[in-house]
């Protein structure tokens, strides 16, 4: 089937965690080598692109988010060159390739802040961040009481008695947008890797990088059980609406170079409204639409966000993209296999409840795959998403990684959890993810159950996740009817979701507790699992051509 529309309108973007999703010199950690070794099976996988997490130079305080050049390729992923050949041989299998941008911060190890540190209170190097001075007679006390997202405050005093601001980890301090130097700096990053052909970034944080001038206190927000399903609430540091000017800006940069280059925003938006803000006509491309992900297993609420992402989207040209699992969120089988499955709230901690069954949730995983491919627009795979992986919760409290850990003073595991290295081949760790006879251990340690679900268990079974996965992306790049374009609702029983695409495809999940009788059709394109006497069993779903 030939595309007319954009790339970036409908793709099926594979997300690599790069440090997790294969090791090609034995170090134990991912690297550009071992996406390289891959892009094979990428392209058997049937996705459109890969956004690759950061791989810039960085002291890995936050696995690469921190990071100390963007010009540089950090040693441990390996070099420019590398990366440069990593495009080319991407674009060379049908694949673009999007990596990440981390505007909100640096590292403390990039060149700016260790000038701003060495001049000094009021000089032009601080300007670059956010430094202030203390509260209280003698500034002993934080600017104001932000929190950081790791936990404890958002603000650290360095020896001359100045306080930064960091929203993140203290080794990751927060840029002032507001400053030239930092506006047209990224401006030149974006350009510096254009011209080695990239397709686009996926932008880290977008919503958080223009904070109130005067830097107020919080103001009491209501509990996320008290919040009004709708309502904007006004914060400080998130979500301003003089961020959308960056990204004009950006645009226009994007559109100095050929081949569509695209924009991701990670964007979290407390309404849909908000979120369409980032993707006007002169804005960014797409943004992850995190409604859809924090939903529960709810035909209600499922709907709801549905229908509302696609209002709001559509309302100013933009698509929809959806996603169910990523590198910062407990994975989906996981949030699944629960008799209560919690709906996500932005900015707080998911705590499953429960004991997992994982057969439930690997049950609901499948049909969710299929709602989310059915849907308009685009869509994200994490990776290990299509091998059916889910959290792993048992982690040994010495192993943890993550800074949210320590920085929560070992109350919240952070998400080490969804981040463990995914399984290639064999029957003990590395499975595959390292080459033979590598000397390094993965960085995480893999668990028994990853040798019932890597790639080489599962190539040969017609009922496993992958190949799941790989029949419903083939059959969504053939179909007509999917990627890009409308839907329509259908009568259903409560519980079921159904909605038609033209030409002829109809989309069924079944989230209610009985079988539902399917509707008269021409031919079942793919189902979650068995259909019984043509019926569709709680807890699956199926592509019917009419």
């Amino acid at each position: 089937m030939t595309r007319t529309a954009p790339w970036w309108r409908d793709a099926v973007i594979y997300q690599v965690y790069i440090r997790s999703f294969a090791d090609g010199n034995g170090d134990g950690i991912g690297d550009i080598a071992g996406i390289r070794s891959r892009l094979p099976y990428l392209k058997s996988l049937g996705v459109d692109a890969i956004w690759i997490n950061p791989w810039y130079k960085s002291p890995q305080a936050d696995h690469g988010y921190d990071v100390a050049d963007f010009r540089a390729i950090d040693p441990r992923f390996g070099t420019v060159e590398e990366a440069e050949a990593l495009i080319e041989e991407a674009h060379a299998a049908g694949l673009r390739v999007i990596p990440d941008i981390v505007p909100n911060h640096t590292s403390d190890q990039h060149a700016w802040f260790r000038a701003a540190l060495a001049a000094g209170p009021g000089s032009p190097e601080r300007d670059r961040y956010v430094f202030r001075d203390g509260r209280g007679p003698d500034g002993a006390e934080p600017p104001n009481d932000w929190r950081s997202c790791f936990g404890g405050r958002a603000w650290t005093r360095v020896p001359d008695g100045q306080w930064y601001l960091h929203l993140f980890a203290p080794e990751q301090p927060d840029l002032n947008w507001d400053h030239p130097d930092v506006l047209a700096e990224f401006e030149d990053i974006l350009r510096f890797w254009f011209r080695r052909g990239v397709d686009g970034f996926r932008i880290d944080v977008a919503h958080g990088l223009v904070k109130h001038p005067e830097l107020p206190d919080l103001p009491d927000l209501p509990a996320p059980a008290d919040r009004v399903p709708g309502e904007h609430l006004d914060h400080p540091h998130w979500d301003r609406d003089e961020v959308h000017e960056i990204y004009r800006a950006w645009r226009r940069v994007a559109d100095e170079f050929p081949g569509d280059r695209a924009f991701v925003a990670e964007a979290w938006a407390d309404t849909p409204e908000r979120l369409a803000a980032y993707v006007r006509s002169d804005g960014l491309h797409t943004a992850f639409n995190f409604d859809f992900l924090m939903a529960s297993w709810n035909p209600k609420e499922l709907r709801a966000v549905i229908d509302h992402s696609l209002a709001m989207l559509g309302a100013v040209g933009a698509p929809a993209t959806w996603v169910l699992s990523n590198h910062d969120v407990v994975r989906h089988p996981s949030r699944y296999g629960r008799e209560v499955v919690k709906k996500w709230v932005a900015n707080e901690t998911y705590r499953p409840e429960g004991p997992l069954d994982l057969a439930l949730g690997t049950r609901r995983a499948r049909a969710a795959a299929l709602l989310m491919l059915a849907l308009p627009g685009g869509a994200y795979v994490y990776q290990g998403e299509e091998l059916g992986l889910p959290e792993v919760e048992d982690l040994p409290e010495d192993v943890l990684q993550d800074p949210t850990w320590e920085r929560s003073e070992h109350t919240d595991r952070g998400r080490d959890g969804c981040r463990v290295p995914i399984p290639w081949s064999g029957d003990r760790a590395p499975y595959g993810f390292s080459p033979d006879g590598a000397t390094g251990e993965p960085w995480l340690p893999q668990p028994p159950l990853w040798r019932e679900l890597s790639v080489a268990a599962q190539e040969g079974d017609a009922d496993s996740m992958l190949a799941l996965y790989r029949r419903a992306l083939r059959i969504r790049r053939e179909h007509p009817a999917l990627g890009d374009g409308s839907m329509a609702w259908q009568d259903a029983p409560a519980g079921v979701l159904a909605f038609h695409r033209e030409p002829g495809f109809l989309c069924l999940v079944n989230l209610s507790a009985e079988p539902y009788p399917l509707p008269e059709h021409a031919e079942v394109l793919l189902a979650s699992g068995p259909l019984a006497d043509g019926r569709l069993a709680p807890d699956h779903a199926v592509w019917l051509a009419l």
